[in-house]
């Protein structure tokens, strides 16, 4: 169950200056405000959970199942839509802020869509030395050894070679909540967050406990 959570926009990077004077990269989060959607219960659905939906958009980007959803509250069309599995006692159409799920000093994760690097080789993609890049090598930065000839004859899975690189689900755990602003619904957290300026990021309360 999840007892925090919020969908968010990453505005960028910036610093935040410590009560003792010391630099501190953080990460400027537009986060919300989002509106209840539907409600699940253990009665209709056989578990808890809230539907939120986040984002403006215009009424004809919208299918017609999630139309229908949102007129049947009233709402206004919402861009992105999440799930989050939850007891907590919010009704559909309620809208939730910033400031009704976070505190300064709470631990969160981040889940976002990491940034697309396109097809890489291995030196990038996984960080390989490379070759001697004097002496006539020809050999600065290929892929290496494939595995032994004769015995088993093949390549065996699980050998990094290049291709496709980013542009995947990553969740970045146990970010420190360093200001939040529900009025201007900005959350600021230490450290970076995966993904590009403007991509969506879902951010719940953390799963560890300790540093």
């Amino acid at each position: 169950m999840k007892d925090k959570f919020m969908l968010g926009r990453k505005v960028g990077m910036s610093q935040f200056f410590d009560e003792s004077g010391l630099a501190v990269p953080v990460t400027v989060i537009e986060c919300g405000p989002m509106v209840v959607v539907q409600k699940k219960t253990v009665e209709s659905d056989g578990f808890t959970a809230l539907k939120v939906g986040f984002g403006d958009v215009a009424e004809r980007k919208v299918n017609r199942p999630d139309k229908g959803q949102f007129a049947k509250f009233g709402l206004a069309p919402k861009k992105h839509l999440a799930e989050f599995r939850t007891d907590r006692a919010f009704e559909p159409g309620q809208e939730i802020r910033v400031s009704d799920m976070f505190a300064v000093g709470d631990r969160v994760d981040v889940a976002g869509v990491s940034k697309g690097k396109g097809f890489a080789g291995t030196t990038k993609r996984y960080g390989q030395s490379g070759g001697p890049d004097t002496h006539g090598s020809m050999y600065h930065r290929r892929v290496g050894s494939m595995g032994a000839n004769t015995d088993p004859a093949r390549v065996l899975p699980g050998k990094r070679l290049p291709g496709h690189m980013g542009s995947g689900n990553v969740t970045v755990q146990n970010l420190d909540v360093v200001m939040v602003d529900g009025e201007r619904s900005i959350l600021v957290l230490k450290g970076a967050v995966p993904g590009a300026r403007g991509g969506l990021l879902e951010i719940t309360g953390t799963v560890k406990s300790g540093k």
